[in-house]
């Protein structure tokens, strides 16, 4: 089956987007496989509800969300989109997504985590399913569940903070609820990703484990290639093009130098994934 997936919000909107769409920094994509549609992740506002307004897509057409991870970026529209519906939605996150976390930005902390309590985003209609594993949640789709951090060189981002369960001292938030989709295409392993904090090699990695694909065929989200050293980026970009992807679509935090990069990599294979894009394999 062919699967369909839209840029439903990201940091930008292209000058020649066939709708006036909003952008806010924050990430959501429209998957569509048949008649089921899918969000995975919300942006960060109301405006998500304006964006899937222009698509033609009813909070009560999403068959279910998915969270990538609990920054609030991702998750600040769900309260939005739990509130134009009528039915209880299932929305699948990992267990840790609703733990406190911060962001350090000229020295000073910011919380970071999703700005809703659990409790009022039930009010509103959000049935929880919670993954920690692999989960089939379509025929050829997975959530990936925790994502195994094996790759030396994906160290992630120093200014993500958490509290440390033991101390209560600020630390490196290692995200361990990052998570991202797979899906299983005849040309080889589709990942449809939120932010990629467990590092885009450990993605793909695990990805091509749970799947069985023997190869990458495409790549679509974000990579947060942006905010980590350039120790990080030189090698991740080195390997994914030896993955030898068909389609790079990549957005939201991995910022105009390292798009440029993969543009530089990938040359026409490298689709710029802003607002109002669509992916179809």
């Amino acid at each position: 089956m062919n699967i369909k997936v839209t840029v439903a919000m990201d940091n930008c909107v292209p000058i020649n987007a066939r709708s006036p769409f909003l952008g806010e920094h924050g990430l959501a994509m429209l998957v569509e496989s048949g008649s089921t549609r899918l969000l995975v992740d919300t942006g960060q506002s109301a405006a998500i509800v304006h964006n899937l307004d222009l698509l033609g897509v009813a909070a009560d057409s999403l068959a279910m969300i998915a969270i990538s991870h609990g920054h609030n970026d991702h998750t600040g529209g769900l309260f939005h989109v739990l509130s134009n519906a009528t039915k209880r939605i299932p929305v699948y996150l990992h267990p840790d997504a609703f733990k406190p976390r911060f962001s350090v930005a000229s020295g000073e902390r910011h919380f970071a985590g999703i700005p809703y309590r659990q409790e009022q985003l039930t009010t509103l209609g959000a049935d929880w399913r919670w993954v920690n594993a692999p989960l089939e949640i379509l025929p050829g789709m997975w959530l990936s569940g925790a994502v195994p951090r094996t790759t030396a060189y994906e160290t992630g981002d120093t200014r993500l903070i958490a509290p440390d369960k033991r101390s209560g001292f600020d630390c490196q938030d290692e995200i361990d609820d990052d998570m991202a989709l797979f899906y299983k295409s005849d040309k080889g392993l589709v990942v449809i990703s939120g932010c990629t904090h467990s590092g885009l090699v450990n993605m793909v990695r695990h990805g091509l484990a749970v799947t069985g694909c023997q190869r990458l065929h495409g790549w679509i989200g974000g990579t947060h290639l942006g905010p980590v050293a350039a120790a990080q980026q030189e090698p991740t970009i080195a390997q994914l093009e030896t993955f030898g992807p068909d389609f790079v679509a990549a957005n939201h935090c991995t910022g105009f130098r390292m798009m440029a990069k993969l543009q530089q990599v990938f040359g026409d294979r490298f689709i710029p994934a802003f607002v109002g894009t669509v992916i179809e394999f």
